[in-house]
């Protein structure tokens, strides 16, 4: 290889850092320690740069390094170049620290939108969380008011799924609840029992074939409920024989009984979506689990959830 292109081998900004710390300091001594190197990766660095250049940049004595009239030339320009790698560096540095706004669904709790955060931060991500409906985070995206989405897709889209069942406040009993079980007789009196459905699930692939299951066993419309918000759905399935479309962790928070659909496997499914020119692997690959965690993703889907003391007939 030809000596002109050795310098090509050494990082440029190193060479130019050990030649301004040196001629401040008139020591490769001194000058590679103040530039956290040794005085022989300085006295390298140094000379590949007047080899590159074909000129001296110091005069050495047994106890100085001294500019010659070329270095004072070029010093100006080299202390330019690390001045400007510094500013790069720092850039760089608060760029990563930037939050990154995620729009999540406004079912998670708070304890797991806490926990994701303080893990996101182990791993070098600061996340700014937007909690939202489906409708919203896919609104806050697309007019970029934030980074990322979670976002309600189809189970065969996912990157996380979520188990849904159905949930009461009394123990139905069993592995699994039927829809059909809720169906009023004719003799029957008093209010029929209704299915809640939370704002996080009014979405096409869960809301549509429930609706169909409604229909196909004899339930009466009323008897399946869209809440204007999962505080409101949970409240009145607490004071009633009402059922919760919810996740197990859900029904763990609010100490409800929780089984699967026995007709159908219903699913909340997510997937993680960027604004324009977004790359969101690295998040992806960074916090997979952790949002799994937060979203219950993790959870099995024929786990039985079970108040305290609760015994599974």
């Amino acid at each position: 290889m030809p000596k002109s292109h050795r310098v090509q081998l050494v990082d440029l900004v190193g060479a130019c850092r050990a030649f301004v710390s040196v001629s401040e300091r008139g020591s490769f001594t001194v000058g590679a320690a103040a530039a956290r190197m040794s005085q022989s990766v300085a006295s390298r660095r140094v000379a590949a740069l007047e080899e590159r250049f074909g000129e001296r940049l110091f005069e050495r004595t047994a106890r100085r390094a001294v500019l010659t009239p070329f270095g004072r030339d070029m010093l100006p320009a080299a202390r330019q170049l690390v001045l400007a790698a510094d500013v790069l560096q720092h850039e760089a540095e608060t760029a990563k620290l930037k939050p990154w706004r995620l729009a999540v669904p406004d079912i998670c709790s708070t304890a797991g939108l806490a926990r994701l955060i303080a893990d996101a931060r182990g791993h070098g991500v600061t996340l700014d969380l937007r909690a939202a409906a489906p409708a919203e985070r896919a609104e806050l995206l697309h007019s970029q008011q934030v980074r990322a989405a979670l976002l309600a897709v189809p189970r065969d889209e996912a990157t996380w799924s979520v188990p849904l069942g159905l949930a009461g406040a009394q123990d139905p009993g069993g592995k699994r609840l039927y829809v059909e079980t809720l169906r009023m007789g004719r003799a029957a009196f008093g209010e029929p029992r209704r299915i809640w459905i939370q704002p996080e699930d009014d979405v096409p692939h869960i809301r549509d074939p429930l609706t169909r299951l409604r229909d196909a066993v004899g339930l009466r419309p009323a008897q399946l409920v869209v809440a204007a918000d999962h505080t409101t759905a949970a409240a009145e399935v607490l004071c009633s024989r009402d059922v919760l479309l919810c996740s197990p962790a859900q029904a763990r928070e609010l100490a409800l009984h929780w089984r699967p659909v026995g007709e159908i496997a219903l699913t909340r499914g997510f997937a993680l979506a960027t604004a324009v020119a977004g790359h969101p692997d690295h998040i992806r690959a960074r916090l997979g689990d952790d949002i799994a965690r937060c979203l219950g993703a993790d959870e099995g889907a024929d786990e039985t959830v079970e108040t305290p003391g609760a015994v599974v007939t």
